[in-house]
């Protein structure tokens, strides 16, 4: 895929979405995941459905500090987008997380909704200073 294709979503909005899910509550998570979402962390993998993604969200203080670089989006119809990014973040008990992370959004009648959610940990988490 050309980099020059024209994204037409908004990064910005797209971004400030993502942040929510590091730092929302269930509402949150309820108000911005489609019907199913994919997800795929290191001890788990699987489709859920709204309200069972909804739920993992109990603590919305579990992460601060939160940065994320965008690394690559691609749009591949009018109504799908596809982002990844290095987030770097803090745990709750202060302990340094970082991750290459990819999402995928559909376009709703609504808005943007996460039906896709992976996260791959990188070990030994360096400070980027």
């Amino acid at each position: 895929m050309s980099d020059s294709k024209r994204i037409t979503a908004s990064k910005t909005e797209l971004l400030e979405l993502e942040k929510g899910f590091w730092t929302g509550d269930a509402a949150y998570y309820a108000a911005n995941v489609d019907t199913e979402c994919l997800v795929a962390f290191p001890r788990m993998a699987r489709a859920m459905d709204n309200a069972d993604l909804a739920k993992t969200a109990t603590n919305p203080n579990r992460w601060r500090d939160l940065d994320i670089e965008l690394k690559g989006i691609i749009e591949p119809g009018s109504d799908v987008i596809m982002l990844t990014y290095e987030a770097h973040a803090t745990r709750e008990n202060g302990e340094p997380y970082a991750a290459l992370v990819s999402t995928g959004y559909v376009h709703r009648v609504n808005g943007w909704k996460m039906m896709f959610h992976s996260q791959t940990p990188i070990e030994a988490a360096a400070d980027k200073a």
